[in-house]
């Protein structure tokens, strides 16, 4: 039985969204790419960092999914039972092992790190936290269990990382603007010349 936490923190928020696999079992078939890169854009998220997981019990948040790394993707996976979460980050390039030591841990910055790579996941570790990177296309996506998840569900949504399909996509993006965001306009910023900004002259001129 895993502990009961002392506060949920995600639990209870509206739009929390299930996901599962496809009846017949095995690993959903993935989004085509002009999908994923028209989700992405809703969130100025790059096309090649959406990913996505899933672990028995445990249910996407999809208030959670947002920006993160600049241009990657953040996202939350609450169990409501005990109100363990996983979050995955991802970022973009493939963790190595001096990259994967020189990382701070989320939960413990100041801990020394323990990097053993286990079938293509990096299992992260120091004083007594767990986290784990995955490679995948040339991305990282970094598992983060806060809030005392067990180390069991953190591998297991480690190993079932991959690209989101059809149905993932749009849970994951449930919550997101309906249309891109658009760039900001600057009032200071002339018609004609050299695009310099206007400076307003004081009182001397």
């Amino acid at each position: 039985m895993r502990p009961a936490s002392r506060a949920p923190i995600l639990v209870g928020l509206a739009g929390v969204v299930a996901l599962s696999l496809a009846a017949c079992g095995g690993t959903p078939t993935p989004a085509d790419s002009a999908s994923i890169a028209q989700k992405a854009a809703l969130l100025d998220i790059d096309p090649a960092l959406v990913f996505t997981t899933q672990v028995e019990g445990y249910d996407l948040a999809s208030q959670s999914v947002g920006p993160a790394n600049d241009d990657g993707l953040s996202a939350t996976w609450v169990d409501e039972q005990t109100a363990a979460m996983i979050t995955i980050r991802t970022s973009p390039g493939e963790p190595d092992a001096a990259g994967c030591a020189a990382t701070p841990l989320w939960d413990l910055p100041d801990a020394t790190v323990t990097c053993t790579e286990e079938s293509g996941l990096w299992h992260r570790e120091g004083g007594g936290t767990h986290e784990f990177f995955v490679a995948r296309g040339g991305a990282t996506i970094w598992v983060i269990g806060p809030n005392g998840t067990p180390l069991d569900d953190l591998h297991q949504a480690a190993e079932a990382v991959r690209i989101p399909s059809d149905a993932e996509l749009e849970a994951l993006f449930a919550d997101a603007p309906t249309e891109p965001p658009a760039p900001v306009e600057r009032g200071d910023l002339p018609e004609n010349g050299d695009g310099a900004p206007i400076q307003p002259s004081g009182p001397g001129g």
